[in-house]
Order: C-alpha cells, then sequence, then structure tokens
C-alpha cells in the first residue's frame, strides 16, 4: 500500500504536491491544514486521515483530532502533530509507525521497532528547510518510509 504523507500546508497546496499524490492509495496529513478546502481536495485523489496542528484553531478544524491511530495494510499508525506530545509515555504498544510534523525538519528512521516520520513542511516555506512530503510502503511485513524533496533549498 503506497500512502502519502502530506505535513504543515499552513493553507497551500502546492500543484508539486498534487503531482507526487498520483497513485496513492491514502493520503495522512500531519497537521497545520491552514485552510479549509485542503483536506477536501486531498480526498478527491485518495482517501484521507487528518490530525489538526497548532495553526488549526478555526471552529472548522475541530473535526479533525489532535491525535489519531488508524490501521492500514495491517500496521498501525499512530499520528500526533508534535511528537513532544506524546510526553514520558513514549509510543504505545502495538504502533508500528509514529507519524508527526510541527518541526519542518524532514526526518525518517526507526527505533526499537518502531518507524517514525516527521515529513518536513509541504507548505510555504519559512525557514531554509527543503519543502518535502513523506511517503510510506506498506507493503511489507517491515514498513518503509521516505523524504519526497519537492523544492530544493539551493
Amino acid at each position: 500500500m503506497r500512502v502519502c504523507v502530506i505535513p504543515d500546508t499552513h493553507g497551500l497546496l502546492r500543484p508539486e504536491a498534487l503531482e507526487r499524490l498520483a497513485g496513492v492509495e491514502h493520503i495522512l496529513h500531519a497537521g497545520d491544514i491552514g485552510r479549509a478546502g485542503i483536506v477536501e481536495r486531498l480526498a478527491e485523489v485518495a482517501p484521507v486521515t487528518a490530525i489538526r496542528g497548532n495553526v488549526d484553531t478555526a471552529d472548522r478544524a475541530r473535526v479533525h483530532p489532535e491525535r489519531v491511530t488508524v490501521e492500514l495494510s495491517g500496521h498501525v499508525v499512530l499520528m500526533v502533530h508534535d511528537r513532544k506530545a506524546l510526553g514520558a509515555g513514549g509510543v504505545p504498544g502495538g504502533v508500528s509507525i509514529v507519524v508527526s510534523g510541527q518541526s519542518h525538519k524532514p526526518s525518517a528512521g526507526a527505533e526499537s521497532g518502531v518507524l517514525s516520520l516527521d515529513p518536513g513542511s509541504a507548505g510555504p516555506r519559512r525557514f531554509p528547510l527543503p519543502v518535502t512530503l513523506g511517503g510510506l510502503d506498506l507493503g511489507q511485513a517491515v514498513p518503509s518510509a521516505r523524504i519526497v524533496e519537492l523544492i530544493r533549498t539551493d
């Protein structure tokens, strides 16, 4: 199963991001959606699971939880906008993938059998960081993640 993880759009759904969504089977929005219509546009491409981030304060954003667990292709994915929100308890048992946003710094890696993906930021450039989104390949027993650069920083 091909899953796209789009983070921190902050009200901007770039055409480059939409191009990269072709053929995905599910989209995860890791929060900081930023304006009405973003999730609806993504849903025209594939089913969407979205959480709200710290900029999603309007009443319309309340339909999205601050954190959610979803099962995709036999893998349990925990989505939380700011990974620090996991607190001292860490990752709950049974979770195989943690998706977060907030940092705008793309990273992917595994620790203690849990794959972590922070796909960076796909919205307006706010820092000298690349504009990115993430991908999850859930077709194997061990999931894999990748960072997809949409716009280079140089």
